[in-house]
């Protein structure tokens, strides 16, 4: 059985690994826009496009994972920041507030036509940071923008008082729910290839 994972996030990627899932990658080459408003709309739009564009670039039957994830906060979502203002400003608006972390998946099951597209949103909530903190984050922590908003398995981890959800939904994809859908495609975990 092929799985793809749709997307270059090391995150994500880490995550299949730490299960020992077989995948490969494949990257997709559209630009991230929706007309979608709603969060998790939102994701689970950017998710299918992120779907579609890797299922154009093979041949072969496949079962194509993609996924989007975003932090949501009074209306306000919070993507991949471009600099270090950014990241400042971002923790400043978070600091001592819940916020949500959604993120859309869409499997893409080319062995039976099939496409299911979904999401899953978790609560976080940060502590009060003071801005002597996010200077130092910014300074320290080298991921500040391959992830949106904060990177929960960096040093803002030391920020995180507590997560309601499933964690992994927060790292950019779930193990539990991705297989929970394949069990509802017709698939058992043995149709799936596994590092020793």
């Amino acid at each position: 059985m092929r799985i793809i994972l749709a997307s270059s996030s090391k995150q994500r990627q880490d995550i299949f690994k730490m299960i020992g899932l077989k995948y490969e990658v494949i990257t997709s080459n559209v630009d991230e826009k929706t007309t979608e408003k709603e969060p998790d709309k939102y994701v689970e739009d950017l998710s299918l496009n992120k779907a579609k564009s890797v299922c154009s670039q093979i041949n072969n039957k496949a079962i194509i994972i993609a996924a989007d994830t975003i932090i949501y906060f009074k209306n306000k979502k919070y993507e991949k920041p471009k600099t270090k203002k950014e990241v400042f400003n971002n923790l400043k608006e978070l600091s001592g507030n819940k916020n949500f972390a959604y993120t859309g998946i869409t499997i893409m099951d080319l062995y039976k036509d099939k496409t299911i597209t979904f999401s899953s949103k978790v609560e976080v909530y940060l502590r009060a940071i003071s801005d002597d903190e996010i200077t130092w984050y910014i300074n320290n922590e080298k991921k500040i923008f391959n992830c949106c908003g904060y990177v929960p398995t960096g040093k803002a981890s030391i920020f995180i008082d507590k997560i309601n959800g499933d964690y992994n939904t927060l790292l950019g994809i779930s193990p539990n729910i991705i297989f929970k859908k394949l069990k509802e495609l017709g698939y058992s975990i043995n149709d799936f290839e596994f590092e020793d």
